[in-house]
């Protein structure tokens, strides 16, 4: 199956960081995507938010270098997480788990303005050659 998100917002709040048991360290920040169309002859525009989870040196460098108010393109994955209210009703939520953040306009002066695109800084999480293909994973999806 393919699980794959490519998105660009803007950082609504600094990114909040907290550690795993392990010791690995948690990114979680939430983007608002804007998006406009015509009715009619009318221009509507509606807002949609995103959270979104990112861990190890990925986090690391959104702690390092993203805020409140940058653009970002994140690539990832869609996760769901589900679990019992205190009134035993089942709850879920859908996150993005970000394998690759890539800034695309930092804020200036209380406004964001968009950046050189050859300019663009990479955070990228790296992954070994083999962390997609794992013993049992030998099934082609079509």
């Amino acid at each position: 199956m393919l699980n794959k998100v490519i998105i660009i917002g803007r950082l609504v709040r600094n990114p909040a960081i907290r550690y795993l048991p392990s010791g690995s360290m948690v990114a979680e920040f939430s983007i608002a995507y804007n998006r406009s169309y015509m009715v009619g002859k009318d221009k509507k525009e509606e807002s949609h938010f995103f959270d979104v989870k990112a861990y190890g040196k990925l986090a690391e460098g959104i702690e390092q270098r993203l805020a409140k108010g940058y653009t970002v393109m994140i690539e990832g994955r869609l996760s769901q997480d589900r679990w019992s209210d205190k009134d035993g009703k089942m709850q879920s939520r859908v996150r993005i788990v970000a394998e690759r953040v890539r800034i695309i306009a930092k804020p200036q002066k209380g406004e964001p303005t968009e950046v050189d695109p050859l300019k663009e800084e990479d955070i990228t999480q790296e992954f070994p050659d083999d962390a997609f293909n794992r013993e049992g994973d030998d099934e082609i999806p079509f």
